[in-house]
């Protein structure tokens, strides 16, 4: 199984956001930190602030944060959350009902059970089990203003 690269990018985005918190980022400063596109990290953040992980504001002041502390938000969570769906083969989508080999094929079972084990084990490990030890040092951009801006509260 590979993840997607909007997974991929949700990663990192709470990763970076974990890492910095207690402040707003922002997706320019995100998206040039990881080098990914500004326009795909933006449809990341659309996604997981309506999933509420994430709480955004538009505008000159604007900016995202976790809503949520690291240690509650699963790794397994995150992936459910951000990819189209698990169909490990053909027979899971759609096309279930056409496999000549139902109702006795056991490799859907098989591979229905290893999905929900890779779930499970990604289930395991947090996003506070992804950030570094340390806080990493305030060189990353601050989101610009005249200083009136005012930062989130966090959990």
């Amino acid at each position: 199984m590979r993840l997607t690269e909007f997974t991929d990018h949700a990663l990192r985005l709470l990763m970076y956001l974990g890492a910095h918190r207690g402040r707003m980022a922002t997706i320019d400063e995100i998206a040039l930190q990881y080098g990914i596109s500004r326009n795909h990290l933006a449809k990341v953040v659309n996604e997981l602030a309506a999933s509420g992980m994430i709480q955004t504001v538009r505008g000159r002041c604007g900016g995202v944060w976790l809503t949520r502390e690291p240690r509650d938000i699963r790794l397994g969570e995150v992936v459910t959350q951000t990819e189209p769906n698990f169909h490990m083969a053909q027979c899971f989508g759609a096309a279930a009902a056409a496999c000549p080999f139902s109702p006795d094929c056991r490799l859907r079972a098989s591979l229905a059970d290893a999905t929900r084990a890779y779930l499970d084990e990604l289930n395991r490990v947090t996003l506070a089990d992804l950030l570094p030890a340390a806080p990493p040092a305030t060189s990353a951009a601050q989101p610009s203003g005249s200083g009136h801006c005012h930062q989130p509260r966090t959990p």
